[in-house]
This record gives structure tokens, sequence and C-alpha cells, in this order.
């Protein structure tokens, strides 16, 4: 059945420069209020940036007219489609440097729209960088280089309908631009849900989540973007690909594996058929404190290799549970929960507080709900739960409140076997400390989360913050990120679990894959992008 299409939803004003909306970003009080925790930061905050101090140049390139209607040169527009949310991108642009700006940006209506795009593009030798939300903070969405002899970015999220629902197969057909909010207003007239929820929801794609191979909101089972995937549409210089719509299939490599995480170097996602489920009804949650964060990685891998399958399994330090308020007491923090559409799942909690207290786990009250609407991605009012949650949504904004202090903040995750986590935590807290220590002659908070949990292992992510040195900030974040991913590689865990590679994690991805996959991909590229306009630098040269 066709599905009521749906708008952006909200008149609020994205912040070109950082994380999310303009008004929820941290004013100059709060701002010195925070650098005042990490000693050696600026005194006062740096001015947020203005696009008219921006030295744009004129753009290099003209459409032709049967492409006019499509593309814009506005600079504010422009500037907004520069870079992502990385600390880098942040940084940048608060020092008035956010690299080369594309010289256009296109927003398509449909395929025919995308095909015609990089058609013209393809021949006027103009580099074509996909744009869902501008959320990545891997360096996916900028233009680097000088072979070009213009940027384009092609913008999606005008491509933002429910196409199709499939009620009796429990799926829909979505266009690649939909943004989170967009989606699920969308699916909820109709009971269903991608239940889907990164925490850039509010400001990324479907396409976005797919090119990238996106982790959600689930911390076991299904954990990424791809385990939703029934099928793909794609264009690509070369053609247009759609995948057979299934719910499995044994018929060779998977043609949709070829893109999902392609990260628009192969072709333009324009739409998916994707899995869906009901919305739950029922959910419950509680956590629970460790005195040692031995112990409490033990619990975790017992519930991750027991068959509960809790929806939210959330490990945070000492330092991230007092950071989020989910502890003062130097105590480690698992924050547990589960849901249902179809029954209660007190039993299920309870049989998981069991395996944590058998680990010293202690505390841990279940709070459960039944039938209760709550907030996209939303759980029961446990005290440290709710702490939690709110200190998650919020550290984007805090971490550009920060970076305006001349902190250098960010983070990076990863994942390994159980075998290897103890050691790779340990090795990342040392090195990485010293590095930020060596760069900056301050010390460094570094502290670590499990945000997703297999049997066979987890997924450590990371927080850093320093104080840097004005006008340096840049440099020494290459630095630690260096160290970083010389300790990811020495403890064989991979350069990132759900972020992506763009063009920061490049390095690590080269020495992370085969070569003769490494073959396939250039083999690949040739094929389906013979002029190599699509997202040059990404994955492959």
């Amino acid at each position: 059945m066709p599905a009521s299409p749906s708008g952006h939803g909200t008149s609020r004003t994205r912040s070109w420069w950082g994380w999310g909306y303009a008004d929820s970003h941290p004013d100059d009080a709060e701002c010195v209020a925070m650098g005042a925790l990490l000693p050696g930061t600026l005194a006062r905050p740096l001015p947020i940036p203005r696009v008219a101090d921006l030295a744009i140049a004129r753009p290099g390139v003209t459409p032709p007219s049967s492409l006019a209607h499509l593309v814009t040169t506005d600079p504010d527009v422009r500037a907004a489609h520069a870079m992502g949310k990385a600390y880098r991108d942040i940084v940048r642009a608060l020092r008035g440097r956010p690299g080369r700006i594309p010289d256009l940006v296109a927003r398509p209506t449909d395929d025919r729209e995308v095909a015609d795009l990089l058609d013209w593009a393809g021949g006027q030798g103009v580099a074509v960088i996909p744009f869902g939300g501008g959320s990545s903070v891997v360096g996916g969405v900028e233009y680097r280089g000088d072979t070009h002899r213009a940027v384009l970015s092609l913008d999606l999220t005008s491509m933002d309908r429910v196409l199709e629902i499939d009620t009796v197969s429990r799926s829909a057909r979505i266009q690649a631009g939909a943004l989170g909010p967009v989606l699920e207003e969308q699916l909820r007239p109709h009971g269903l849900t991608l239940r889907h929820f990164p925490q850039s929801f509010e400001f990324s794609t479907l396409g976005g989540w797919l090119a990238t191979r996106a982790g959600g909101h689930y911390a076991t089972g299904r954990t990424h973007i791809d385990d939703f995937v029934q099928s793909l549409r794609v264009v690509t210089p070369a053609g247009s690909s759609t995948s057979l719509r299934l719910p499995a299939s044994g018929a060779g490599p998977s043609p949709d594996r070829m893109f999902l995480g392609s990260e628009g170097t192969l072709g333009i996602i324009t739409e998916a058929w994707m899995r869906l489920q009901e919305r739950p009804r029922h959910k419950a949650s509680a956590s629970v404190a460790f005195a040692d964060f031995p112990g409490a990685l033990e619990a975790v891998r017992g519930i991750a290799q027991s068959d509960l399958s809790p929806a939210n399994c959330r490990l945070l330090d000492p330092g991230e549970a007092l950071f989020s308020g989910a502890s003062h007491d130097g105590s480690s923090v698992l924050v547990l929960g589960f849901e249902s559409a179809t029954g209660r799942v007190d039993d299920r909690l309870a049989s998981a507080l069991e395996l944590a207290r058998a680990h010293g786990g202690r505390g841990g009250a279940p709070t459960a709900n039944a039938g209760t609407a709550l907030a996209e991605g939303d759980v029961p009012p446990d005290a440290a739960v709710s702490a939690w949650r709110s200190a998650f949504l919020r550290m984007p904004y805090l971490r550009d409140g920060l970076a305006r202090m001349g902190a250098v903040v960010d983070t990076f995750e990863t994942a390994a076997t159980w075998d290897r986590i103890p050691a790779l935590i340990d090795a990342v807290r040392t090195e990485v400390g010293s590095a930020a220590l060596k760069a900056t002659g301050h010390p460094a908070t570094v502290n670590c989360r499990l945000t997703h949990v297999y049997p066979d292992g987890a997924a450590p992510y990371f927080t850093v913050a320093v104080a840097g040195r004005p006008g340096e900030e840049v440099g020494i974040w290459d630095d630690i990120k260096a160290v970083a991913s010389d300790v990811l590689h020495r403890h064989r865990a991979t350069i990132t679990h759900h972020h992506a590679v763009g063009r920061d994690h490049r390095p690590g991805y080269d020495l992370q894959r085969p070569e003769p996959f490494a073959l396939a991909l250039r083999a690949a590229k040739d094929a389906l992008d013979p002029h190599h306009i699509l997202n040059p630098g990404v994955l492959i040269d």
C-alpha cells in the first residue's frame, strides 16, 4: 500500500558548523564552565563562526540549463555542505578553515535526476560527494584534493518518502534521503517501525546509514542497519542496480553487500526495501553498579553469551559514568534494557540482573513499562538510565562547546573478540593518554563504554578530552588519532565498528582489508565509476 508523504517536520535551524540545531549549542557561560574542568583551556570561548567571514570562491563550473533547477550556489548552503561533524571539522570551522567548499549543491528528487547529474559530472570532471544528513564524523562528506575541476555536493534529502508498505511481509520501500524522524513519522500510522536509532538519528538519513553500515538502537542481535535490508536500488555512472527483494538468499555473493558500506564510492543508494517490526509495547530497564571494571566486563560477556538478547546493554567505565551522572562514587555502571511488541520482558531483565550480580553487580531494581508511549529509543526512568540517556543525546553539543574553549575532545570506536578486550582497553587508556599529554603538555581524560556486545566480542567506544594549544588543535587531533589507530591495529581490533571509514580512517582500513579484496574493490570502482568522480579518496584511490 502507498504511504502518506511527510515533510521534514521542523522549522528549527541546523548549525552549519557544529552539531545539530543552532539553538541547542551551549552559550558562552556554559562553555566557560565546561572549560574550567579541563586545566589549560581558553579563558573565553572562540566566537561562533559566520559564513560571511569565509573566503568562498565563485563556482568553477556552471551546470546546463536542464539541471539548473536542481542546483544552488548559495554560500550558506555550500558552507553547510563543506564537511561533516567530526571534532576536526568543528575546529576547522571555528578557525575559519573549513577546507574545500563545494562549488554546487544539488537536490535531486528522483533516480532520473540523480543519473542526469552523474552523467553531466562525469563528462565535466566534477567530483560528486553524496550527502545525506551531513553527520559524518570520519571525513566522509568532504572533498580533499585538487584533481577535479569542481565539486558537487549531492544532497538526497528531497528524496525522503516511504513509497510503499507491505504489511503482510512487514517491510517498506523507502527513499534514501529520509531523515530518521521523517522516516518514522511515515511508518507510525501503520503501527510499524524500523527502530534504528543511532545517536545521529535526527540528523542522518536512511541512505547514510546504509552507505556507512551504521550501528543503531540494538546492543545485541540486529546491531547494524545491514540486518534490516531486503534489497537496494543504486544509481551508478554505469547504470542502475536493483537487487531482488528476498527474505534470504544463497545465490552467490550478495549484490546488496557490495553497496552496503561503500560510502558513495561505487554508486548512489536511492531506495531500499527495509524489514520493519511492530512498535514495542513492553519495556523494562535497570542499571547495575560494579566496584571494578573487569568484573563488569565479565558480567556483560555472560549476558552477551546468554540467549536473553537485551535491546540495551551499555557498560560505562567510572569516568563515563561520572560524566553522564549515572554514578558519582567511582563505580562502573551497566545500563540494561529489554523490549517487545508481543509480551512482557520482566523475566528476561530479571535473568540478566541475576547474571550481573553473580559477577559483583549491585542494585538493579527493574523499572517495567507496558503500553506507555515513549519517545523514540526511550527507556523507562531508572535514575541512572535517564541520566545516561540525557548525557548521550547532549554530548555532541557539549563537545562543540569544549572545542570553542580550545579543548581537543573526540571519540573513536572499535570492536574485538572478548579475549582481546581487556588488554585493548588498557592499552588505549595508557597509550592514547600518553600521546595526548605529549602533544599538549596537559593530562587527558580517556573514558570507555561498551555500546554493542556479541557472544564473541564487544565494541568499546572511547572518549578523549584534553586542553589543546591555540591554533594547533587539528594537528594535535591528527597525532592522537594516529596513536589510537596504531593501538587498534596491534590489538587486531577493527578501525571502526559503526562510524565508517571516510577519509580519516583510510590508513587503518588499508591495513585491515586483505589485498585481494582491495584489488576487487578497485576493479569494481573502475567498472562502476570510470571517471572516478564518486567521493574520491574514500575506501580506495
